[in-house]
C-alpha cells in the first residue's frame, strides 16, 4: 500500500496553505490509499480525523491517520508515528524514545540544504527510519540519500512535506502490508518493512553507470520526478561527459528547458565521484515512435525532429572552440580507416579514397563557411532524439528533445543534416515501409522551411555529410564483427555515390 507520510495543513500548521480535507482529496486521486498528517508538534484528535474523512468524501478504506513532526536538539526534525501525545518543541531525541518505544521515529529531510549525513548518523539505533526523498531537497539531495541508502541499507521513507495541494502526494512510501491503525503503520517501519515508492532501472556501459530513477505515482496530471545519475568510471570519459553536460546546459538555457523543443535538464554535477544528474524524459524515441505511428503521425515526429535541429542552428552558439571540430574530424575519420587496415579487409582501398576525400571536402567547407559554422549537435539520429507528451490527453504538450552531446561541436549546419539522413536510411533500413513513408524530403524540407538562409552549396554539403556519417557506421560494423555483411558493403557504395554527387 501506498501512504503520504509528511504533509502539513493550514489548520494547524502556519506554513502550509493547504486544508486537511484538500490534502486527503489530492492525496486520493494520486491513487495512494492513505494519508499521515504530520503537523508541528500537533496531534489531530480521532474525532477531527473523523471529520475530516467525512468532508473529503473518499472511501473507507482510505486512511487518515496523523503523527507530528517535532524538532529536536540532536537531528533537527523529525517525523513521529504512533506517540499518543503531541510533543513539546525542544524534546529530546532520547526522551522521545524511551518514552514511546513502540513509535516509529524517522529524521525528516536530512539532506535539505546542502547537508550529507554520516553513515553513523543514518543508522543512529534511536531512530527506526530516514526520509531520503522530500519535496524540500534538491534533486541531487535525493540522490544523494538514495546513493546511500543503497550503501549503508538503512530503513528508508519518502515524505512529500506538502504545504499546497498542487504537488501532495508526490513521494509516496510503499508499505509490504496492509494496516489499520497508526500503530501498526508504525510497527511495520520499525521492522524495516517500507521503502519509498519508486522505479530504478540501472543500465550499465563500458565505463559508466546510468540509473533511470522515477518517484511517485502516475496520478491524473503525469506530474513525477524523473532523474537520470550518471555515474562515470574513466576520467578520460568523466571528462568528455561533463563537456556534454556543460554544452546541454548552455543550448538549455537558450529557449531548450521545456516547451516544445528541449534537451534533458542538467541538474547538478560532482566531480569528486564523477557524478552527473540530469532530468529524465518521459517518452520514447523517434526510432521507436516511427514504428508503430500511423502515416500521419509519423510525419509530425519526423518534422518535429527537423524542426528541432533548426531552433538548435538558430540560436548561433559558439560554446566549444570553433577550430576544434576539424581537428578532431580528422582524428575520427582516422580511426574509422584504422578499423578496416587492422583487418586488413578488402575494401580497404575503398574506404580510403571516401575518407580522404571526406576529408578534403570538409577543410574546404571550414575554410570558405567557417563564420557561418553553428553549435550543433554532432550525432544527431532518430536513437538519439525523443518525443513525448507531459500530458497524455493534450496533444499541445507534446514536446521533442534530443540527448548525448558528446560529439557536439561548432560545425556546419548541413552535418547534422547529412547525419540524420545517413542514420535514419540504415537504422530503417529493415523496415522498408518505414523508408518509403517518410522520404527524406520530409525532414529536408521541414528543416529549410524553418531556417534562416543556408549557404548556395548546402544541399551538395549534404551529401558530403552523408558519406562521411556513413564511414561512420562501416567502422563501427567493422567493431562489432559485422565486416563482410551486406550491410557494410551497401553503406560504402551508398557513401561511394553521395562523394560522387558532389
Amino acid at each position: 500500500m501506498l501512504v503520504e507520510m509528511h504533509c502539513h495543513t493550514a489548520e494547524h500548521s502556519s506554513c502550509s496553505s493547504v486544508s486537511a480535507v484538500e490534502l486527503v482529496r489530492q492525496v486520493f486521486t494520486k491513487n495512494l490509499q492513505g494519508i499521515v498528517f504530520t503537523d508541528h508538534h500537533y496531534l489531530w484528535t480521532d474525532d477531527e480525523l473523523r471529520d475530516v474523512r467525512r468532508a473529503s468524501e473518499v472511501p473507507d478504506h482510505f486512511l487518515v491517520f496523523s503523527g507530528q513532526e517535532l524538532w529536536t536538539p540532536e537531528l533537527g526534525d523529525l517525523l513521529v508515528y504512533g506517540a499518543p501525545e503531541t510533543l513539546p518543541e525542544g524534546t529530546a531525541l532520547a526522551e522521545v524514545r524511551d518514552r514511546f518505544p513502540w513509535a516509529a521515529l524517522v529524521w525528516a529531510h536530512p539532506y535539505r540544504k546542502g547537508k550529507r549525513p554520516s553513515a553513523r548518523e543514518l543508522c543512529n539505533p534511536l531512530i527506526d527510519g530516514v526520509e531520503i526523498f522530500n519535496s524540500g531537497h534538491t534533486v541531487r539531495e535525493n540522490s544523494l540519500g538514495l546513493q546511500d541508502w543503497h550503501r549503508e541499507r538503512f530503513t528508508a521513507l519518502a515524505g512529500t512535506d506538502t504545504h499546497g495541494g498542487s504537488y501532495a502526494g508526490l513521494y509516496p512510501t510503499q508499505f509490504d502490508h496492509s494496516v489499520r491503525t497508526i500503530q501498526e503503520l508504525a510497527l511495520e517501519i520499525r521492522h524495516g518493512r517500507c521503502r519509498p515508492f519508486f522505479k530504478e532501472i540501472p543500465r550499465s556501459g563500458a565505463s559508466s553507470q546510468v540509473t533511470e530513477v522515477t518517484i511517485g505515482t502516475k496520478g491524473p496530471d503525469e506530474t513525477r520526478e524523473r532523474i537520470i545519475i550518471r555515474e562515470i568510471a574513466n576520467p578520460h570519459k568523466w571528462k568528455s561527459a561533463e563537456r556534454a553536460f556543460m554544452i546541454a546546459d548552455t543550448i538549455a538555457g537558450h529557449g531548450f528547458d521545456g516547451g516544445t523543443y528541449r534537451v534533458p535538464r542538467p541538474i547538478d554535477e560532482d566531480p569528486e565521484s564523477m557524478t552527473l544528474i540530469e532530468q529524465g524524459l518521459r517518452g520514447k524515441s523517434l526510432f521507436d515512435k516511427l514504428l508503430t505511428a500511423d502515416a500521419a503521425e509519423g510525419r509530425e515526429y519526423v518534422v518535429l525532429a527537423a524542426e528541432w535541429l533548426a531552433r538548435l542552428h538558430g540560436c548561433r552558439l559558439r560554446i566549444t572552440p570553433a577550430g576544434e571540430f576539424l581537428s578532431r574530424e580528422v582524428a575520427r575519420l582516422d580511426r574509422y580507416l584504422e578499423r578496416f587496415t587492422a583487418i586488413g579487409h578488402r575494401q580497404t582501398r575503398k574506404a580510403r579514397e571516401i575518407i580522404e576525400a571526406v576529408k578534403a571536402q570538409e577543410a574546404v567547407i571550414a575554410g570558405m563557411h567557417g563564420e557561418t559554422m553553428v553549435q550543433g549537435h554532432g550525432d544527431y539520429h532518430p536513437k538519439n532524439i525523443f518525443l513525448g507528451q507531459d500530458i497524455l490527453e493534450n496533444r499541445a504538450t507534446r514536446f521533442v528533445a534530443a540527448i548525448d552531446f558528446e560529439s557536439s561541436h561548432v560545425l556546419p549546419r548541413a552535418f547534422d543534416v547529412g547525419c540524420f539522413l545517413a542514420q535514419f536510411r540504415n537504422q530503417f533500413f529493415p523496415h522498408q515501409h518505414i523508408l518509403q513513408r517518410y522520404p527524406e524530403a520530409l525532414f529536408v524540407d521541414a528543416y529549410l522551411n524553418n531556417s534562416d538562409a543556408v549557404e548556395p552549396d548546402f544541399l551538395r554539403q549534404v551529401e558530403l555529410f552523408r558519406a562521411r556519417t556513413n564511414m561512420s557506421i562501416a567502422a563501427y560494423l567493422i567493431k562489432v564483427g559485422m565486416g563482410e555483411s551486406e550491410d557494410l558493403w551497401r553503406v560504402l557504395v551508398e557513401a561511394e555515390r553521395a562523394i560522387a554527387n558532389l
